[in-house]
């Protein structure tokens, strides 16, 4: 019989263990790379983004197009969205996507595929067996705050429409806010200059 040296052996068993650990980081949203060519924005990343998530182009674009309300088109592995929408705002959309059809719901991985029974559209994850439809996160709604504007002040606005005279229309608590020039989609600060009722008439100061 051969006889075990003890410590050899629990010294072997140590560097097994330490050489098969893995560093496991949480799935980093992509970040996007967007700039602006003229009265367009450019997401230039926009192929590495669909790899990264795992989801066809075409499906992440409907649905950023959708959310951003503006029109838009891939070429080649970037995106061209008409109008100059601020990154952030895209970049929050991007977020809602992965979150609704990409992370798993149970154990938060992002190691998931896209799966249809009957009608419903269901998110399966690889990694623990999970599975669930797609649906939207529910958001607490919060309740307006009572805003007095007042003429002369900024305020940071969201463009929701453009009115029949082409300016952005913003809504902010009970005003309808009309901004010329400015983009649908698009969150800019502007000076309130004239104020009827609740219909208020503003400039771009910076975007």
């Amino acid at each position: 019989m051969v006889e075990l040296d003890y410590s050899k052996l629990l010294k072997r068993v140590q560097e097994n263990i330490s050489s098969e650990i893995v560093t496991e980081d949480r799935f980093k949203i992509p970040t996007v790379e967007a700039f602006y060519e003229g009265n367009t924005t450019v997401i230039r990343n926009f192929d590495k983004i669909s790899d990264a998530v795992n989801r066809e182009p075409d499906q992440i674009l409907k649905f950023l197009l959708s959310g951003l309300g503006t029109a838009g088109e891939r070429e080649g592995g970037r995106v061209i969205l008409q109008g100059k929408i601020p990154t952030k705002n895209i970049q929050d959309k991007l977020s809602d996507y992965i979150d609704i059809y990409v992370i798993c719901s149970e154990c938060g991985r992002p190691d998931t595929h896209l799966v249809k029974q009957g009608r419903t559209l269901l998110v399966r994850c690889d990694a623990c067996g999970a599975i669930r439809p797609v649906r939207s996160r529910k958001r607490r709604v919060e309740k307006p705050s009572s805003l007095v504007l007042k003429e002369g002040s900024t305020y940071d606005i969201t463009i929701k429409d453009i009115g029949k005279k082409g300016d952005g229309v913003a809504y902010l608590d009970k005003y309808i806010i009309y901004v010329p020039g400015a983009v649908k989609g698009a969150t800019v600060k502007v000076k309130i200059e004239k104020i009827s009722g609740t219909v208020a008439f503003g400039r771009i100061v910076s975007s």
